[in-house]
This record gives structure tokens, sequence and C-alpha cells, in this order.
């Protein structure tokens, strides 16, 4: 077998020098290295910000997505969305695995497991695509990826099912930031909480607060709202456009006794919505950017401009144990877990 970088530098085609996320091409032959693992692929799990990108700029037509999927995926070698850059996670069997770490690793062939690196930077032949999931973000495929030396993955759980652990592996970084950044007494404002990431953070707030802390959370309609409220997963909740900044900023300082917050987590899956993350927090707080449509320049020059010296966290979507953490929230909690098991189990 041919050895490769821990990394992946040896698929990467262009531009030379860069890691295989920012590469815009890299090799997406299946004979594996010596250092890699070779998975037949079910499904991906497009992360929420590409696959609302995708939606709109092909009209909701599940035909043209896949053609789109396909397209980027030929030209790429993997499965990185031009636009938003982000990719998303798959879910798969483990079919080979190269000699270096062939019995080094706790894998064996025949494992199923959700990789938890990125689409856009993993090697993806895809051979056909099938149903199109259009309100939960995952496609069916036949493919095969290549996860290299350095990714990170989890295998499937015995006591759930494994649409529900994909479902939830997608979004692990959030609620395990959350569990780290959350302290007891904290008040908390989550921008998207009714989706998949927010409500797990609202969840993991929830538990890290204590009585004295305050988590608010932010729907973008009615029946999101009431989802949260049956859910019993925050303190408060109310109806705002993320986009609107001071319907935002008003509505979260009413719901906070007019003061603002010491954390925003933004869930959200549309672009523009950095201010209405920053506005409300307070001087020394922290803003955590989960969403992939966050701009960095938007949110850097805009906190600027409104003299907001906070603490601004890229969503990194690993944290350490943060598989097990978001797991175990599905566990703990029956209501989520029944939620779940409706949307992403049918």
């Amino acid at each position: 077998m041919k050895k490769g970088c821990r990394y992946g530098t040896h698929r990467v085609i262009e531009p030379k020098g860069v890691l295989p996320q920012p590469a815009g091409k890299i090799d997406n032959d299946m004979e594996i290295y010596d250092n890699e693992i070779l998975i037949d692929v079910k499904a991906l799990n497009i992360d929420s910000a590409s696959f609302n990108q995708l939606k709109i700029s092909n009209d909701k037509d599940p035909v043209k997505i896949a053609e789109k999927i396909l397209e980027i995926v030929n030209e790429r070698g993997k499965m990185q969305n031009p636009v938003t850059g982000s990719g998303g996670v798959l879910m798969g069997t483990v079919s080979k695995i190269g000699e270096k770490l062939a019995g080094k690793i706790p894998l064996e062939i025949g494992d199923d497991i959700v990789t938890l690196v990125s689409l856009s930077l993993t090697p993806l032949k895809l051979d056909k695509i099938g149903k199109i999931h259009m309100d939960i973000d995952k496609v069916e495929v036949t493919g095969q990826a290549v996860l290299f030396e350095s990714g990170i993955y989890a295998k499937m759980p015995d006591d759930m099912d494994e649409n529900l652990a994909l479902a939830a592996l997608d979004v692990a970084g959030a609620p395990a930031q959350a569990a780290k950044l959350v302290k007891p007494g904290d008040s908390v404002l989550i921008l998207g909480a009714s989706g998949k990431s927010g409500i797990l953070c609202c969840y993991e707030a929830m538990k890290r607060v204590g009585p004295t802390g305050n988590v608010v959370g932010v729907a973008s309609r009615e029946s999101s709202r009431k989802k949260l409220e049956d859910l019993d997963v925050s303190h408060s909740q109310f109806i705002a456009d993320a986009t609107h900044v001071m319907d935002v900023y008003n509505k979260a300082l009413a719901a906070n006794d007019g003061h603002e917050y010491d954390i925003c987590i933004n869930c959200v899956n549309i672009p523009d919505t950095e201010m209405a993350s920053i506005l409300p927090v307070k001087d020394g707080g922290i803003v955590y950017f989960f969403s992939m449509a966050t701009s960095f320049t938007k949110a850097a020059l805009g906190a600027e401009g409104v003299g907001k010296d906070i603490n601004m966290i890229i969503g990194n979507g690993y944290t350490k144990d943060h598989a097990e953490i978001t797991l175990e929230e599905l566990r703990e909690n029956k209501k989520i877990r029944d939620l779940f098991e409706r949307i992403y189990c049918n």
C-alpha cells in the first residue's frame, strides 16, 4: 500500500500546499493508502446551511438537488458546497482498513460508523443518489468514501436507530460546546433554538445554568416556538426573524429582565444573523457561532462597529467527547428522543 500523510495532504490535487478541507479539488480514487479507512456509504447528512442553500438555488426540486450534489462531488472529489464552503457527515460501513491502522484502532471491517469530520474534506465517490429527505437534510446514496488517519468517527450505538444516531451526531459539536461554555447562573440566548442543534443546545444549557440562570430560545414561527415550549428545554421563547437585528435585540432583552446576556449560541442556517447574536450580549460575554452560514467579516467588523468587547467562537464541529455527550442527551430526555425519532426515523 502507498504511504499517506496523517492529515490527507497526499489527496490534494489543487492548490498544492493546502489541507484537504480548503482544497478546491482532491483525489477521490478509492484505492486506499496505508493509513486510510474505506467506507461503503449509505447516507449523507448535508449540513443545514449547505442544504438550505441547495434547496433555494435549485427550486426545492429533489432531481435538481441530486444533480447538483453529483456535479459538486465529481468536480471536487468531495461534497463541499461551493457557496457555503461546508459539507456535513456520512453514515456507512467499514469495508477496508489500511495496513498501518489495522489492529491498532478500535474498528473492524463491517462496523457501521458515522464520520465526525466534514464532508468538505472527505474523499467521496458517488455511484447513485437515492431518496432525498428534504425536511431533514439527508440524502440516501450508494458510493464510497475515505477517512484519513486523523479523521474522527463514532460507531453506531446499539441502543438506538441508526437514523436517530446520524441525526444527532451530525450536530454533536454544538451541544458539547454548550456544555463547556455555559455556567451556573448564566443567561443564555439561543438563535435557531427549534432546530436539531438548537434543541440539544437548549437542553444542555438548561442543565448547566441551574436555578438562577435563564435560557431563552428564539424561533422563526409559532409552531416552532410551541415545539420548544412543549419540550420544556428553555425558560421562555419568542418569535423573531434572526436577520432583523433590533427586533431580536428588543425581544431578547425583554425576556431577560432588560439585561444583556452572558452567552448567545447561533444555530440558524441562513446568512446575515451575526449582529442579532452579538448585540444582545454583554461586554466580556460569549457568542458561539455554530451556524456555517456565519461570515467572519460581518461578525468581526459588526462587533467592532457597535463597540462590543465580546469573545466570539467559531463553530468547530469537534470538541472532546462530543459524540458521547450528544448521544447521552437522547438517552436522558425522552421528549427530545421521541421528537427526533418521529422526524428522522420515518
